[in-house]
Order: structure tokens, then sequence, then C-alpha cells
């Protein structure tokens, strides 16, 4: 009699009614999470830094034991900043890996072609290593950015510029991708805001590398503002373009030119350039403790010293596991997304603006600090974030 009712008993545990449906990238001990990067294209600088905070970051949580009994398995896959490795890289991470969802993913181009299909299948898309604006517009539960947008940074910043500064001509010069839209469309509807119009625009390509008629054209439409919708590169190259004619104009990039890349460049070209940025770099000589173990940390597993992109992926990536904990043993889809929806008031080491989710709003902040080239160094010109 024992006998059975032990053996009714199983079989009732065993059968579907009982049993639990399998999530995607989740087993009892492991959750799987993806990145495409870029790891030896034109943006490599930001695609490897930022990736290698997200791998410190779930190390030292594997370490210390996991989040609620699981350990993170990290895939990253190199898109070299190109649309079709993304997709072919994507296509891995979700069809043959399983990746319960992916973080960190590079490129706003690149972000936008791969979406829809990895939405489709249920699969979210987390901080994406890009600002734009469709990272987290329209409002869908799997989509979360983590910063202000180059939308958003562009219109703080051209707001200060032309209410503080008087800046009225303004000329936008930005890569022909849609990154560079997001920046002009910043711009247009901020000018709008203000009844200023735009004065001159140029478009390029990302790869290309002479903009000495660009910025002849852009001198003769009397610009006195030129906000720059580049990354690194390219950024450098049109400063460097501008400065070879004696032309003393003010510049003005996003967080894709925040780097440290631009602001050391033999012989200060760049001195006198702003940008924007969702978070203030830290250098490893803060006097913030969090900080400095931080730069240790990271230049002992990597050789190097923390860029702004592997600081972003540090935030990111401690977000991220936050969500993942809040979300409890029994993870799931609508779990994880619960568990970044409660996250309020969230404040990083680097004293970023505060970081807050909810089922209305998937933007942790709209704010950002407006910074200056001084010295071979990034100086904000003021202590608090910026709006419009």
């Amino acid at each position: 009699m024992i006998k059975s009712v032990l053996l009714a008993a199983a079989l009732a545990l065993a059968s579907p009614a009982f049993a639990a449906e399998p999530v995607r990238g989740v087993t009892d001990n492991e959750i799987v999470i993806g990145t495409y990067t870029d790891l030896s294209g034109v943006t490599a600088m930001w695609g490897v830094n930022n990736s290698n905070s997200w791998r410190l970051v779930f190390d030292q949580v594997n370490a210390a034991g996991g989040i609620n009994g699981r350990k993170i398995r990290y895939i990253v896959e190199d898109n070299q900043y190109q649309v079709p490795r993304s997709v072919q890289a994507a296509n891995k991470l979700i069809n043959r890996d399983g990746v319960f969802i992916m973080v960190a993913n590079g490129g706003t181009p690149m972000n936008n072609a791969v979406m829809p299909d990895q939405l489709a299948k249920g699969v979210a898309n987390v901080f994406p290593l890009t600002s734009a604006r469709s990272m987290y517009e329209p409002l869908n539960h799997l989509k979360f950015g983590l910063g202000s947008s180059y939308y958003d940074q562009i219109r703080a910043g051209l707001k200060y510029f032309t209410e503080q500064r008087g800046r009225k001509q303004v000329c936008s010069m930005a890569q022909d991708t849609d990154f560079g839209r997001d920046v002009t469309a910043g711009v247009r509807d901020q000018l709008a805001q203000e009844h200023l119009t735009l004065v001159g625009e140029t478009l390029h390509k990302p790869t290309d590398t002479d903009f000495s008629a660009s910025v002849a054209r852009m001198h003769d439409a009397g610009c006195d503002l030129l906000v720059l919708g580049t990354i690194v590169r390219d950024a450098v190259q049109i400063i460097s373009a501008v400065r070879k004619t004696g032309w003393d104009v003010d510049m003005l990039g996003q967080a894709a030119s925040y780097d440290d890349v631009v602001a050391q460049v033999p012989g200060g070209t760049t001195e006198g350039f702003y940008s924007m940025t969702p978070m203030l770099f830290a250098s490893d000589e803060s006097e913030s403790p969090d900080v400095r173990a931080f730069a240790e940390s990271y230049h002992k597993e990597y050789g190097r010293k923390p860029n702004f992109a592997a600081q972003i992926g540090l935030t990111g990536a401690m977000v991220t596991v936050l969500a993942l904990k809040n979300a409890g043993r029994e993870l799931t889809v609508d779990g994880f997304v619960g568990g970044m929806e409660s996250i309020k008031d969230y404040h990083d080491i680097f004293g970023s603006p505060a970081i807050s989710f909810s089922p209305a709003k998937h933007q942790g902040s709209n704010e950002s600090f407006l910074c200056v080239i001084k010295d071979g160094h990034w100086k904000a010109v003021q202590d608090t974030p910026l709006g419009y």
C-alpha cells in the first residue's frame, strides 16, 4: 500500500501538469547570457573594454556562488561593427547557444537590424552599447536602455550652448547611419524648440577619413557651433581638419566621442572639444575606493586600465545582476522584466544620475553631463547633469 502511494506521488510529480516549463537559457545551475559587439573593427576600443567589464562582473558573481544558485555562462561574439556579422552572431547566440537574454550588443544599426527577430523569440535586449532612442522606444517589455540617449544628450547640450553661450549658427556633421541620424534628430528638434534653423549639414560613412572639404563647407556656412554625430576615429579626424584651417569654432559631441583616445590625441589637437555623457569617467586615481578597486581588478584581469566603455559595462552588468537577483529562483522572462522594473534610484560607483525603471519606463536615466577636454583629460563643465 505504501509503495503504491509513493509510486503514484512520483508519477504525479513527473507528469506535465506538475513539471515546470523549461526556460530558454536557464537550467538548474546555469544562466546563459550573450553579446555581439565589436572586438576587431572600427569601434573595438568600445566593444572590447565594455564586454570585458561584463565578464569581470559575471566572473566575480560566479566566484561568490552565482545568482540564486545559478552560475552565468557568458558568450561574446565579434560583429566587427557590421550589420551582416551582427545578424549572423545573433542567430548563433539565439538559436544555437539558446541565450536567456542578450546584453551590451554593439552598434545602433546592428541592434535595429537584429531586434525584430530577437524580441519575437522572447530574448530581452538589455543595455546595448549604443545610446540610440530605438533601444528603449517604442516601449517594449523586452527592451531596456541604461542611460540618456544620443538624442537626449544633444538636446541638453545644444540648449546649454544656445542659452548659456549664445550660439545661434548651428551646423551638424554626422555619420550617415541610424546613430548619426539620431544625433541629427536631436539637433533639429532642439533648434525647432528654440525657433532656430540648422545652418549647415554634412553626412559621412563610418569609414570615411578625409573631411577637409566638409569642414570647408561648414566654415563657409558661418557656423558658430559644430555638433558631431561621430564616434572616436571620425571625431578626431574632423577636429583635426578644423584645427588645420585655424577655424576657432565650438564643437560638441556625445557619449560615443567621450573617450580617452579623443582626449589624449598628441599635440593637444582636441583641446577644447566638448561632449555630452550619461556618466562621468572616473580614473584609477579617483578618491572613491570602489572606483580604485574596480580599476585594479580590471587591470589585473586584462592588463590595461578601464576606459569609459568599461565603466558603462560595469554599471550595466551590476544593474543586470540586481534584476536577476530580484527575479528570484524561479527565473522566467517575465520574472526578469519584473526584476528590472522594480529597480528604483540605483546609484553606481561613478556618481552617475540615479537609474530607475518601471512598467512604463525602460530608460534608466535621461540626464547627461557636459564635459570638455582640458590638458589631455575630460573635465566636467559643471557638476550637475543637464536636461532639456
